[in-house]
């Protein structure tokens, strides 16, 4: 037998497997549908304007930075109840925030939505499709 009938004999053998480049640009292509699909919903494009509101309101920005102004003091410096406290009332305030509260409640809805795209896809493969495989180093 000839190598050009070996070739032969084995792309008879392989018609209607698929090739694994091509499932490889089925998964990438319907990833991109996903996304697109995703980007155009109306709970990520609500997400995405209580975003943009947050980082237009001088006020809630200023409180952020303060909130994450305080946080790294406290990482540096150890555990320090007045510094606590500080944190806890600028949370408090930021939580009274009406634009911070459309972030969170549009940030609530983009992670249900998600989290049930994840539960759809994990009973698809039969396990848990975005679970943590411990990652990190060493």
């Amino acid at each position: 037998m000839s190598d050009a009938e070996d070739v032969d004999d084995a792309a008879e053998d392989r018609v209607g497997v698929p090739d694994e480049n091509d499932v490889e640009a089925n998964v990438e292509a319907a990833l991109r549908e996903f996304l697109d699909a995703l980007g155009g919903s109306e709970t990520y494009q609500q997400f995405v304007a209580a975003d943009e509101a947050v980082q237009d309101d001088d006020d809630a920005m200023a409180l952020l930075r303060e909130y994450q102004r305080k946080q790294q003091q406290m990482q540096r410096g150890g555990f320090d109840e007045s510094v606590m406290a500080e944190l806890k009332q600028l949370q408090t305030e930021l939580s009274d925030t009406e634009t911070v509260q459309r972030q969170q409640a549009a940030q609530s809805e983009l992670i249900a939505l998600l989290q049930r795209t994840n539960d759809v896809i994990s009973d698809e493969i039969g396990e848990e499709f975005a679970r943590s495989t411990g990652g990190g180093c060493c």
